[in-house]
């Protein structure tokens, strides 16, 4: 059947059983589901929508009808708007302001932060696996740090991972309706290497005589979704204030003198100021409780990585590891990190999705073997929400039975995941080893039970 032929009843009769085009006050969809926004509810027969081919259900969320179509959502989409003049609108123009507002809840964050990342994927999965294969080649022996060859394909998949901030500000800004030439120029100066020369240097740096936090940027996520979430209304004031003539030059240049210290002197630094504070919190929960400061951790490493805190935790294991071996951070960091990848693994096993299907088996493999998470966490345990809360659950129960057994790192590893994690753990006697792996076995299990209990594909793919 056609395309245009599996979707017209749906055209045809959408907007009458809607109520008319005077009830609808916005239209839209995501990856699976057409979205209407109605101003009386009750009289849409949603009931009669749900008997209209090619529906596969209807959902109400709010005043908002969900009708689920499935991957074909975009061409459904278009018909409807072709055959009744209903006006196209992007799913960015709710952050623009032109639809209804919605209140700020914690599915305000996770969109965002989803948003952001989600486009990102395939540089993700695919750096990710450059730098599993470049793994498995040093453990055979067939690479050595010194070969060219190494060299390159370690640059290549740290490139996908470092320059973050770049990709991020693009996506943040295209979220929520910036400039993603500004969005990446955010990102970029958070890299620059002579700002991070100054920061390894410990140069004191000022802007407009405000101090700028020394921090590191690599890698993080949060720090430039930050910025570029503020740019965005920043950027529209100066849009609508600039006279026309000279609008070319006056937006962006306003935009970057507002953005650039705001960012450097208070939003990019929230990451760093919080995980000093948090290097000082996993210290006192594991003298005060014990191994039960190990689950703790666990439980809440995905959002440490995400803020980009986790490198603030550096001096603390390097002075661990000096004084003999670290018991809190490198275990749970890497239970949490394999996790990441048993969710992936439940979500795989239950969607009927392909394209999902995929996508969550190659992060599943990606986090559980070479200890990267990105992947996975963003394109899919934070984006289906369900699957994250399954791997904080596994997490916290497999760090708890390592942190019983004291399980404890002896080294920092390059990747925290099966490969590179368990080698680690092989300093003292063996039980050290055992214990560590009885927590990923449990964390493991637990994890993917949980998921596979929590995880709702009909609701969570929409």
């Amino acid at each position: 059947m056609a395309k245009k032929e599996r979707y017209a009843a749906l055209a045809d009769h959408v907007v009458e059983y809607l109520g008319g085009k005077d009830n609808i006050s916005f239209f839209t969809h995501c990856v699976t589901r057409l979205r209407f926004n109605v101003k009386d509810k009750s009289i849409v027969q949603d009931k009669e929508i749900e008997k209209i081919e090619g529906v596969m259900g209807c959902q109400w969320v709010g005043d908002q009808l969900q009708i689920i179509i499935g991957q074909a959502v975009g061409d459904a989409y278009n018909l409807i708007a072709e055959k009744t003049g209903l006006a196209k609108q992007d799913a960015v123009a709710e952050d623009m302001g032109d639809a209804p507002k919605k209140k700020f809840s914690i599915n305000t964050i996770f969109d965002a932060i989803s948003g952001s990342i989600t486009p990102l994927i395939d540089v993700l999965i695919g750096a990710g696996f450059v730098k599993i294969v470049l793994l498995l080649l040093e453990q055979f022996g067939l690479l050595t740090p010194e070969m060219p060859t190494y060299v390159v394909l370690n640059f290549v998949g740290d490139a996908g991972f470092y320059f973050l901030p770049v990709f991020i500000g693009a996506m943040a800004a295209k979220k929520f309706g910036a400039s993603q030439g500004l969005g990446m120029l955010l990102g970029a100066m958070l890299i620059h290497p002579n700002f991070v020369a100054a920061v390894s240097g410990g140069q004191a740096l000022n802007i407009f005589g405000l101090p700028i936090y020394a921090a590191t940027y690599s890698s993080s996520v949060i720090p430039a979704i930050l910025a570029v979430a503020v740019m965005a209304p920043v950027q529209r004031f100066f849009a609508r204030t600039s006279p026309d003539s000279v609008r070319s030059i006056t937006e962006p240049f306003f935009t970057l003198v507002v953005m650039v210290p705001l960012t450097l002197c208070v939003l990019a630094p929230l990451g760093s100021f919080l995980g000093t504070y948090l290097s000082q919190a996993i210290l006192w929960l594991y003298n005060t409780t014990g191994f039960f400061g190990v689950a703790v951790f666990a439980c809440i490493c995905p959002w440490v990585v995400m803020t980009g805190m986790h490198s603030s935790l550096m001096p603390y294991m390097l002075d661990a590891l000096a004084t003999g071996a670290e018991f809190i951070v490198l275990p749970g960091m890497i239970i949490s990190n394999i996790d990441q990848g048993a969710a992936c693994a439940a979500v795989a096993l239950k969607t009927k999705n392909k394209q999902i299907r995929s996508t969550a088996a190659s992060c599943a493999i990606t986090a559980m073997v070479g200890g990267v998470t990105e992947p996975g966490m963003f394109g899919i345990n934070l984006r289906f929400k369900t699957p994250m809360y399954g791997a904080m659950i596994g997490s916290f129960c497999g760090a708890l039975v390592a942190g019983f057994g004291g399980a404890a790192a002896h080294a920092i590893t390059g990747s925290a995941g099966l490969i590179g994690g368990l080698p680690i753990f092989l300093g003292g006697d063996i039980s050290n080893l055992i214990w560590m792996v009885a927590g990923i076995a449990v964390g493991v299990v637990v994890t993917f039970i949980a998921t596979y209990i929590l995880y709702k594909p009909e609701v969570a793919e929409a």
